[in-house]
């Protein structure tokens, strides 16, 4: 393990660690790509469609898998991720800076069951939401030790922790991991920070500080950390290491997940749930009955 100074910690690959109990019920049928890796995109993936002026992408975990290591293998520019759902929706259409931030990510991706929902109201054919912890599980135990993996954000603690989790079960390549202070960072921080990353020369970089903090963090720094994709994944760190347990499986595929943490974390969360709910299914049928459009 190599330490640098003031909490940065790169973890080794190579360094024998304990097995951690970790468990997952990943849907085994998204693990069937279809193409081979000299074949263009092209499969599940519809024409995105809007969700109260928000751009989202009609794709499945599958076609996100092939379009990361389609960037991957391209390395020409830094393309980024935003895994979104009721919550991002929200917030850009309380913030237009951040549907802005939204609209400009390279892929926006239905993270929660509503937006499902809205897509099929779109005449779109995609069948489950794009649930960040199982899209970064699913890329790991499909590409295995392919690419270079940087984890960004978390308590102290969690990115090393789930790089270890992530390297015994898939045996992918640690580049580093690194969790930021719960406050801005100086102008002088953040070039270490991007130097960091930089000098790990990851191929994918996670980014685990919620919305909307990660998504404005990825859109910030995509001219400067020079990495094929970072992807923001909001809670998969604390899910994927056990700091934070998961919704049954019939919970999350039938939009119930909200109750769930709402009741795991009501002072949090309450809020979100209870109040900008509401407001988010209000609006979407104003828009799909045609009272009121959001540009």
């Amino acid at each position: 393990m190599v330490v640098l100074p003031e909490g940065f910690r790169f973890t080794n690959p190579q360094e024998d660690t304990k097995q951690l109990p970790y468990s997952w019920d990943i849907d085994r049928a998204s693990m069937k790509l279809g193409t081979s890796p000299s074949t263009s995109v092209s499969t599940n993936r519809e024409e995105p469609f809007k969700v109260l002026g928000v751009r989202v992408d009609a794709i499945q975990i599958p076609g996100v898998v092939e379009q990361i290591e389609e960037w991957v293998r391209e390395r020409g520019t830094t393309h980024f991720v935003a895994v979104t759902g009721m919550h991002g929706v929200t917030e850009a259409l309380r913030d237009s800076r951040f549907k802005g931030i939204l609209n400009s990510a390279d892929l926006v991706v239905p993270d929660g069951m509503p937006l499902v929902w809205v897509a099929r109201q779109h005449a779109r054919t995609i069948k489950r939401r794009v649930y960040g912890p199982e899209l970064m599980e699913t890329f790991c135990e499909s590409t295995g030790g392919k690419y270079r993996h940087f984890f960004y954000g978390g308590a102290p603690g969690v990115p090393e922790h789930v790089a270890q989790v992530m390297r015994q079960r898939y045996g992918i390549q640690v580049a580093g991991a690194f969790s930021p202070p719960f406050r801005p960072l100086t102008e002088a921080e953040d070039m270490e920070v991007s130097a960091l990353i930089q000098d790990a020369a990851p191929d994918i970089l996670w980014v685990g500080l919620s919305t909307p903090k990660q998504e404005r963090w990825m859109y910030a720094h995509k001219g400067s950390i020079p990495v094929p994709v970072m992807l923001g994944v909001g809670a998969a760190f604390d899910i994927c290491t056990g700091r934070l347990s998961q919704a049954p499986r019939w919970m999350r595929e039938n939009g119930l997940e909200w109750l769930f943490r709402l009741l795991a974390e009501p002072r949090r969360l309450w809020r979100r749930y209870l109040v900008l709910g509401p407001s988010f299914a209000f609006n979407v049928c104003m828009e799909l009955l045609g009272l009121k459009q959001f540009e």
